[in-house]
């Protein structure tokens, strides 16, 4: 039986919802002259099984779809923005920034990458490193820099003196240098001694495999093969486990998917996928973790909220379900 809206009931909601939308940008302002800011999560989600892509955002613990959203290019976040260089082809030199606010996003073209090289992109001080092949052999790796204050490319075309694997998976900022990963090694590149090179302890575990972040310095990624948070140090030079954390990895055991850590607000937030248990669907969890460090140096974490956020179909456990892509920007 289909359910029939009253037309009051359905006029209200239209007014409700432009009445919405026009206090939006005055809501925003607001914050900014409050010097207020909120921290959303954006989440690119790719189900292997259909190969559809959609952006969602994580609002009351639930991951509301943007469908408007390109989900095309190599994307990174910086402040209220979200860059997007290339598209679906590693050989589209595009580039354009999403201004978010809590009720949408505009999108704006911006100068063409100087060369055809989307594979990752970090930002450091301002500037987005984007690195990639930059040849139609796959190759050779080189980087370009774009400064987000000026808006424009830098004419120095960056190129490594070590040897950079071709099949880059992405980068990430830990102790002001970019770590780039492949699917076997990782190396990394100081833009102030403008040096390369490598970290052994590092990829003496393959955190180069899941998709890590960086909190506070120490990078953290989950272990799918030992179930466990890993954490590792660049300073100490020391991978560690983090403890406290039994009765999410009792939830984690079993994902059927790598799962993915992304920093937010202060926080690590991780993603993973639960098969329904009797049923073909599966379940995109979500928790919550805040960490700190004890006088031993042992990093402990809690669990603040674990649930699951959205729905996926059709779960084939021959392959991965599903991929993640997320994040955080301040609005």
């Amino acid at each position: 039986m289909a359910a029939i809206e009253d037309p009051s009931e359905s006029s209200l909601k239209n007014k409700k919802e432009k009445e919405e939308k026009k206090e939006s940008p005055a809501l925003d302002a607001r914050r900014s002259l409050l010097g207020r800011t909120e921290h959303h999560l954006y989440v690119l989600f790719r189900d292997y099984y259909t190969w559809e892509k959609c952006w969602y955002v994580l609002r009351n613990r639930r991951l509301v779809p943007i469908p408007s959203l390109s989900t095309r290019g190599t994307f990174i976040a910086a402040g209220s923005k979200i860059y997007a260089f290339g598209g679906d082809s590693v050989y589209l030199t595009t580039a354009v920034s999403i201004e978010c606010t809590s009720q949408s996003q505009t999108v704006k073209p911006l100068p063409s990458m100087p060369y055809m090289l989307t594979r990752a992109a970090s930002i450091i001080d301002g500037k987005i490193y984007v690195s990639g092949n930059c040849d139609y052999d796959g190759v050779k790796v080189s980087m370009v820099v774009f400064n987000t204050e000026t808006q424009m490319w830098e004419p120095e075309i960056i190129e490594p003196d070590i040897k950079v694997g071709a099949q880059i998976r992405y980068s990430l900022v830990m102790g002001d240098k970019i770590y780039i990963a492949d699917y076997y090694n990782s190396v990394f590149y100081d833009p102030k001694e403008r040096t390369w090179g490598r970290d052994e302890m590092l990829d003496s575990n393959k955190w180069m495999l899941a998709d890590a972040c960086v909190l506070d310095d120490v990078l953290y990624y989950y272990d799918r093969t030992e179930n466990c948070l890993r954490a590792y140090d660049p300073k100490k030079r020391c991978w560690g486990v983090v403890n406290g954390l039994d009765d999410l990895l009792a939830k984690t055991r079993g994902s059927l998917s790598q799962a993915e850590a992304v920093s937010y607000c202060g926080k690590l937030a991780l993603f993973f996928l639960k098969k329904v248990v009797r049923r073909p669907e599966g379940e995109i969890w979500c928790a919550e973790i805040s960490l700190r460090r004890r006088q031993g140096g042992e990093i402990w974490g809690k669990v603040e909220w674990c649930h699951h956020v959205l729905g996926t179909k059709y779960i084939s456990p021959s392959r991965c379900a599903c991929a993640f892509k997320s994040l955080p920007v301040m609005l």
